[in-house]
């Protein structure tokens, strides 16, 4: 495992530096939204603009390196993204943000892929998994670390959107320089939405009521705790506890599943999340406490819940199909990170800032009552039919989807020679 660090250091350095810069902007962007008079509404739109941005990449930007080659890809990316941070104290309109958004969500996805596929081919068999496991890491644990450099500057300034160009610009440079040859490259092929659905009703509807909660959590959270008035210090640590929650947790949950019956777990899992959203949703205004216990709950059981759908799903497939599946349920969760924020927004409009929390309380409420509803209509698959748990998040790109099915599929390649 050492080695095949030692092999990706820069590559995974990169990676850290991007989602600093893209954790410390979305949080942001929330902040300063409010801070400008943006309406709750207005903001949610404004927020939305990233998941198109971001949903469109993960579609074009894998043609695009066929043509053009990945360090031209990611050079050229990285440097609109960082323009674009800079351009937010420009022309500070909600049309004007919403369409940096959208570029900046295209980028940021554009560099997901370039990334992900160089760690990929830095890997053998053998090492696969346990790279992309630290890869992970370094995704949630630099998303959350980003929240705190809330902390460095007043938010009202022009300081922290150079920090966030910094941060991409520099990401630029350890991926640039490390890698003698371009990685051989393939975008995974798809299978339709409804052909996926009837293989597994729980894991794609799962997918995309996980994509709403998600965006809605992480592009309003921001607003959420500067109407109820929390300091930029506790506001940070706030959107920070939900990503380490689910970091802590992402492995004992896969633990598991991969021991039980996977929609048993999923189902538990989306109703203690249901039970942290209301929690933080009725009391986190009053009580700081409160809220940080209750939001590091809710982030450590419904952050794995993308990854226990995309399981769940490939329980049901063969492992040729996986491969094509993982591009089909990133679009569907895709499809739920754009809406999430506006519906957000229109809740908390309605019921003030707490709405947030009961939009969230529904979503995972839904996927535990649906979970079971399949529990009583279709027998558990066999504990050793499962296929393995794998840790991966709507933040990530096809990619690495696919090298997860991908290593099942040379395993099970294997096993028939």
């Amino acid at each position: 495992m050492f080695a095949a660090i030692a092999s990706a250091w820069a590559l995974l350095l990169g990676i850290a530096l991007i989602m600093l810069g893209n954790g410390l902007q979305s949080t942001l962007l929330g902040v300063r939204a409010t801070l400008e008079g943006f309406g709750t509404g207005t903001t949610g739109f404004v927020m939305t603009g990233y998941f198109a941005g971001f949903l469109a990449g993960s579609l074009i930007v894998p043609r695009l390196l066929a043509n053009v080659g990945h360090i031209r890809v990611f050079a050229a990316l990285a440097s609109v993204a960082s323009g674009a941070a800079l351009l937010h104290t420009v022309s500070v309109t909600p049309v004007s943000w919403f369409l940096i958004r959208v570029v900046t969500g295209f980028c940021f996805s554009g560099l997901y892929v370039v990334a992900e596929s160089w760690i990929n081919d830095a890997a053998t068999n053998r090492t696969r998994g346990q790279l992309l496991s630290v890869y992970m890491i370094m995704v949630m644990g630099g998303v959350g670390t980003g929240q705190l450099l809330l902390n460095l500057s007043d938010p009202r300034g022009f300081e922290l959107f150079v920090l966030v160009s910094v941060l991409v610009s520099f990401a630029l440079v350890p991926i640039t320089l490390s890698v003698g040859r371009a990685p051989s490259f393939e975008a995974p092929e798809s299978i339709g939405v409804r052909a996926l659905f009837r293989a597994s009703p729980l894991g794609v509807s799962g997918a995309f009521l996980v994509g709403i909660a998600h965006s809605a959590l992480f592009s309003m959270g921001a607003v959420y705790a500067t109407r109820i008035g929390l300091a930029v210090d506790r506001l940070s640590l706030f959107i920070a506890v939900a990503l380490f929650g689910g970091l802590a947790l992402q492995w004992p949950i896969g633990w598991l599943s991969d021991r039980f019956d996977r929609r048993r777990v999923i189902v538990a899992a989306a109703w203690i999340a249901t039970g942290a959203s209301i929690a933080a949703g009725a009391g986190g205004a009053d009580s700081y406490a409160l809220l940080i216990g209750a939001t590091a709950l809710l982030g450590g059981t419904s952050l794995p819940l993308y990854s226990l759908c995309g399981a769940h799903t490939n329980d049901h497939l063969t492992p040729r199909q996986i491969i094509a599946a993982s591009a089909t349920l990133v679009l569907v969760g895709g499809l739920g990170l754009t809406i999430g924020p506006l519906l957000a927004a229109e809740l908390m409009r309605l019921s003030g800032p707490p709405g947030l929390f009961w939009l969230i309380a529904i979503v995972h409420g839904a996927i535990g009552a649906y979970g079971l509803y399949r529990m009583l209509r279709r027998e558990p698959v066999p504990l050793d039919e499962q296929r393995t748990y794998d840790p991966v998040s709507l933040r990530t790109s096809p990619i690495v989807q696919a090298q997860t099915g991908g290593e099942m599929d040379d395993a099970q390649d294997s096993k028939g020679e």
